[in-house]
């Protein structure tokens, strides 16, 4: 048996190793033609398909440089789907006009916008770890969103981690004391991320707030001014006696719907802003429409009654009522200072602080989930004012009330009704219901393993609004729309009625223009009268002439 020796003449591989030897040497042997053919083959190759638009030339070049690049093993095995990739990779991307290649994926996208919540600032390190065994502002974000999974309650755990890294982050920048993830509010183009926060004392940067100015008028004028002014006023049409309501002032940072500051932002990894404190001339608004947010701060509020303010105001009055609602926790985890114990408000308010009981003693969720009165509101209740704590509006400070004690005493209002709400710590069964729907459900997070299940509270009047406890833990969270259940469609408020028209009257009404006639007469009335005072002058003028020629004499 022969093996791999020099080719015979007849076969395929004969002279493929000697110098200058081409198998196509014996058909063209003419360098001229040979090239001719040469290119010939190659605008052959180069031809596109009439169905596809490619070529064999680049077709094979591509499988080649796939096969070289990728190097898979038998690669003549798979020669087929090679060229099968190659083809549709190249339709992929040139053929195909009905959707759009994205050259960022979403997912990349997304990642490079967290990226920066997984990157440590230089200098962190065991400094950090330090701090973190001590008193830290930063909330256990898992911890909370896994109590809140057992009942099928809040979001994802890559997106949880995700708000967790970023309120690390919210820590770090601002002077925090407290810190919660509050919630998340739905919006028909972005969401919004919200951060509970107190700052500590003294560092909270108080807003200025511009102060109108009235400026005195000039004083020391001569009287001729005083009479034109006077001339004037006689002139000017009578003035409206209507006087709009006193503006209610808002509560102080730190107090009432103020007490905490809140943080927004529409994804993690996005820098948060600065919710600007609550009026009670936005809550009150805001109680009479109902608006969608759409996720941008500065969007106008379109809406009747209108709303003072933008969506970032707007936000902040439903973030107030919301927690005013649903802020909840289990019986005898607060309790009330001793040294404030026979104190209350003048307001009538009562008692606005509280503290942590420590020799509080957890029920059993049984009990929590059967009886609503093992559970209170720790949130002060938003009156009818906007306000948590009742002012009277036309109340004023001893020195305007002694220049305006004259001036005033006739226009002074019927005294106003003083509003009181629930006080601090009212058990949730004292809630009205909503018609026939109670204001809360509460549940079990599981009925086949009690021993370890978690006690879940639902509020009917805030859909969204959970809260659980277990043990010596609680927490409250929000996520829904940010709007309060209504059983009827929302109506808005009508328009105020027009306005009657001012009752004529021989002072108001114009008088009738004078006919050719008329104006006529009245002209030559007018002529006379001047004739005859000029007349009477020049008697005048000829008496004294006399009399003087009479003394000259």
């Amino acid at each position: 048996e022969r093996g791999h020796g020099p080719y015979q003449p007849h076969e395929p591989g004969y002279g493929l190793y000697q110098p200058g030897y081409s198998p196509y040497d014996d058909q063209i042997r003419d360098p001229k033609s040979r090239m001719l053919a040469i290119q010939n083959a190659k605008a052959y190759l180069l031809k596109s398909s009439t169905t596809s638009g490619l070529n064999l030339y680049d077709h094979l070049a591509n499988m080649l440089t796939k096969i070289l690049d990728e190097q898979p093993t038998n690669a003549v095995d798979i020669i087929e789907n090679i060229s099968k990739d190659v083809k549709w990779a190249q339709l992929q991307k040139k053929m195909d006009t009905l959707r759009d290649e994205h050259e960022i994926l979403p997912t990349f996208e997304a990642a490079e916008k967290r990226k920066a919540l997984f990157l440590k600032a230089n200098g962190e390190g065991d400094e950090e770890l330090e701090e973190e065994i001590g008193e830290t502002p930063l909330p256990n974000v898992m911890e909370t969103a896994f109590y809140f999974e057992q009942a099928g309650i809040g979001l994802s755990k890559d997106e949880s981690y995700h708000v967790f890294l970023a309120l690390k982050k919210l820590t770090s920048v601002q002077p925090i004391q407290t810190c919660r993830f509050w919630g998340k509010i739905l919006g028909l183009e972005m969401n919004y991320i919200i951060a509970e926060v107190q700052y500590h004392e003294g560092e909270e940067e108080e807003e200025t707030e511009e102060e109108e100015v009235i400026e005195e008028g000039g004083k020391g004028m001569g009287e001729v001014e005083d009479e034109d002014e006077k001339k004037e006023k006689e002139d000017e049409p009578p003035k409206s006696t209507y006087k709009p309501p006193p503006v209610i002032p808002k509560e102080e940072n730190g107090t009432g719907a103020n007490k905490y500051v809140y943080f927004v932002c529409n994804e993690p990894g996005k820098p948060w802003v600065k919710l600007p404190p609550v009026t009670p001339a936005q809550i009150v608004c805001a109680r009479k429409i109902k608006k969608f947010f759409t996720g941008r701060l500065d969007a106008p509020v379109v809406s009747f009654p209108p709303f003072p303010g933008n969506e970032a105001n707007y936000l902040r009055a439903q973030i107030a009522r919301i927690s005013a609602g649903t802020q909840i926790s289990p019986i005898g985890f607060y309790q009330f200072a001793e040294e404030e114990g026979d104190e209350e408000e003048e307001g009538g308010g009562g008692r606005d602080t509280y503290e942590e009981n420590p020799d509080f003693q957890p029920l059993s969720v049984a009990e929590m989930v059967d009886s609503l009165a093992t559970w209170v509101h720790h949130g002060q209740s938003i009156l009818k004012q906007g306000r948590c704590v009742w002012l009277n509006p036309f109340q004023k400070s001893e020195e305007e009330e002694e220049e305006d004690e004259e001036e005033e005493k006739a226009e002074e209002p019927d005294e106003l009704q003083q509003e009181i709400g629930p006080p601090l710590l009212t058990p949730l069964s004292e809630d009205e219901g909503i018609q026939n729907i109670p204001a809360w459900t509460a549940q079990p997070s599981s009925n086949l393993i009690p021993q370890y299940a978690v006690a879940i509270l639902q509020s009917n009047r805030w859909p969204g609004a959970y809260a659980f406890a277990s043990g010596k833990k609680f927490d409250n969270i929000y996520f829904g729309w940010g709007h309060k259940y209504s059983p009827e469609n929302h109506t808005p408020a009508l328009p105020p009625p027009v306005q009657a028209e001012y009752p004529s009257g021989p002072e108001t009404t114009e008088t009738r223009d004078p006919t050719l006639e008329e104006e006529l007469a009245f002209k030559a009335a007018t002529e006379e009268a001047l004739a005859a005072a000029e007349d009477e002058e020049d008697e005048e003028e000829v008496v004294e002439d006399d009399e003087e020629e009479e003394e000259e004499d």
